[in-house]
C-alpha cells in the first residue's frame, strides 16, 4: 500500500459559468466557510459560456482569505509559459502564497486552433508541456542573476530576466492518464491530478502510480515528491450501498480513506456547483476522512 506521507487536503471543482458570476464567487466563499483547503476552476478559454479562469482566480483570491486556488487545469496551449510563470508568481504574491498551478497539455484541438493556438499531436503536446515546466521553473528562479534562455522545439526564451519569485513553492500538478504524460509527471511535476470519472478501474490507478514512481526515481527524485490528488464526483444519499461516492457522508469518508490508504491519494476535489454539497463535503466528509486515516495510520 503506497503512503507518500502527505497531509490530507480537500477542495472544490467549480464551473466558471459567466451566466452566474456572483454564484461562482459565492461557491468559492462557501468552500472556505466550510473549512475546505482548495478552490479550483475549469480552464477552457475557448468556451464562451465560461468566465476567463485567470481573471476569476485573481478576483476570488481578493474575496477569500485562507483557501488555496488553482485552475483545474490551466490550458497551456492558449497560455504562453513565460507569461504564465510571471502571472502565477504575481498571483501567489498577491494572495500571500495561496496559488497552485494545475496544468494540462490540451485536448480540444479544434477549439484551441479556433482561438489562435497551434494544433499538436498528443505526443507533441506532452513534449511541449515538459518544455513549459522548464520555462516556468526557470523564470521563478529570481535569485539566479543570469539571463534565462531556453531553445526548445515548442518554446523559446532568449535572455529574459528571471522573477518574480512566488511567495511559496507553487505546486505544479498535471492532469495525466497515458504513460507518456504519467512519466512526465514523475520526472518533473509536484502532483498528479486525474479525474475519477475518467479512470476505468482502480487497477489503472495502481499501474499509473507505478509509472509515476519509476519515472521519479529515474529522474533522481523520491516518488513522494509527487502528490496524488483526485477530482471526484458523486451524490449524497441516505442509503448505503456498494457504489463509489453514492451514499451518506460517512460512507464517502470510508471510501476516501480507503483510496488514501490503498492508493496514496492525499487530496480530494469534489466537482460541485451547489452550496449544499460543498458544505456537506467540507463539514462532514473531510473531518471524518481525516479521522479514519489517522486512526489507521496510528496502528
Amino acid at each position: 500500500m503506497p503512503d507518500y506521507g502527505h497531509e490530507l487536503t480537500f477542495g472544490t471543482f467549480i464551473t466558471p459559468a459567466n451566466s452566474a458570476p456572483k454564484e461562482v464567487v459565492g461557491l468559492a466563499q462557501e468552500s472556505e466557510a466550510a473549512g475546505l483547503d482548495l478552490v479550483t476552476f475549469q480552464d477552457h478559454p475557448y468556451q464562451s459560456g465560461f468566465l476567463d479562469t485567470w481573471t476569476l482566480l485573481s478576483y476570488v483570491a481578493a474575496k477569500t482569505e485562507r483557501v488555496h486556488l488553482s485552475g483545474n487545469v490551466i490550458n497551456l496551449p492558449l497560455r504562453p509559459p513565460a507569461v504564465l510563470a510571471r502571472a502565477a508568481a504575481s498571483l501567489d504574491l498577491l494572495s500571500h502564497g495561496r496559488f497552485e498551478l494545475g496544468l494540462g497539455a490540451g485536448g480540444f484541438w479544434d477549439a484551441i486552433e479556433a482561438m489562435g493556438g497551434r494544433r499538436l499531436s498528443p505526443g507533441q503536446a506532452v513534449d511541449a508541456l515538459g518544455e513549459a515546466i522548464d520555462v516556468i521553473r526557470g523564470l521563478w528562479e529570481a535569485d539566479n542573476r543570469s539571463l534565462f534562455r531556453v531553445d526548445g522545439t515548442y518554446y523559446q526564451v532568449d535572455g529574459a530576466k528571471r522573477g518574480p519569485a512566488p511567495a511559496h513553492d507553487i505546486g505544479i500538478w498535471l492532469g495525466a492518464y497515458k504513460p507518456k504524460m504519467l512519466r512526465l509527471t514523475g520526472a518533473k511535476a509536484d502532483g498528479w491530478l486525474p479525474s475519477l470519472p475518467y479512470i476505468k478501474s482502480l487497477d489503472e490507478v495502481t499501474r499509473s502510480n507505478a509509472i509515476i514512481d519509476e519515472a521519479a526515481e529515474a529522474a533522481g527524485r523520491e516518488p513522494a515528491a509527487v502528490r496524488r490528488l483526485l477530482n471526484i464526483g458523486g451524490r449524497f444519499d441516505s442509503t448505503r450501498g456498494d457504489r463509489l461516492l453514492a451514499g451518506p457522508p460517512e460512507q464517502w469518508a470510508e471510501q476516501l480513506a480507503a483510496l488514501t490508504l490503498e492508493y496514496g491519494f492525499s487530496g480530494y476535489i469534489v466537482m460541485a456547483d451547489d452550496a449544499g454539497t460543498i458544505r456537506t463535503f467540507g463539514e462532514e466528509v473531510a473531518p471524518a476522512t481525516r479521522a479514519l486515516v489517522a486512526q489507521e495510520r496510528a496502528r
